[in-house]
């Protein structure tokens, strides 16, 4: 009996290394700080993104692993052409298996043409290349032309947007020629 219970334990307690580490890690709270933080993306040995912060908060232990800003972001995007894009807020986190970047209190969004976004919230999937809000918000485009709303769902390159209880004023180019002349006398 006892050699049948020692035979037990010694094999119940075999060389898991793997639960071992995993019961060793912590699963809640922070598993990283960074203060005054500066990240350069690269795609390609070109930066395409650099993203300052004064406080990030890792959580990557976390069943629904992501990073929190709680001091803000700021983010500056470079296209293919080198034109820039910046984005700001006082508050950020961003999801890493969904990549949805949830940014809060003053969101403001300004692109290489000069088109702004205010928001107080604003979500931005970077998969599909999509942002939206359900909170008030204001686009001034580069024209003097202006939306503002209650909800916006729109590509990021505001090309093609949807929004509900809007205002706004929209200028429109006339590219019609001259029609043909009848020529019934």
């Amino acid at each position: 009996m006892v050699t049948a219970l020692a035979v037990t334990l010694f094999f119940s307690c075999g060389n898991n290394a793997e639960s071992i580490q995993k019961f060793n890690q912590r699963s809640e709270g922070p598993s990283a700080e960074g203060e005054g933080v500066l990240l350069k993306y690269t795609d390609s040995g070109k930066v395409v993104a650099t993203l300052k912060t004064p406080l990030i908060i890792e959580y990557g232990l976390a069943d629904f692993p992501y990073e929190e800003f709680p001091e803000g972001v700021e983010v500056t995007f470079i296209d293919d052409n080198k034109k820039e894009n910046y984005i700001t807020s006082d508050y950020a986190i961003r999801y890493k298996r969904s990549n949805l970047i949830d940014l809060r209190k003053n969101v403001v969004l300004i692109t290489s043409d000069s088109t702004r976004l205010d928001a107080s919230q604003l979500f931005w999937d970077q998969k599909d290349k999509w942002v939206f809000t359900d909170k008030p918000y204001t686009i001034k485009f580069p024209d003097d032309s202006f939306n503002k709303g209650d909800l916006f769902d729109s590509s990021e390159d505001f090309k093609n947007f949807i929004s509900l209880d809007n205002q706004s004023r929209m200028y429109v180019k006339d590219n019609a020629t001259e029609a043909p002349k009848d020529s019934i006398n």
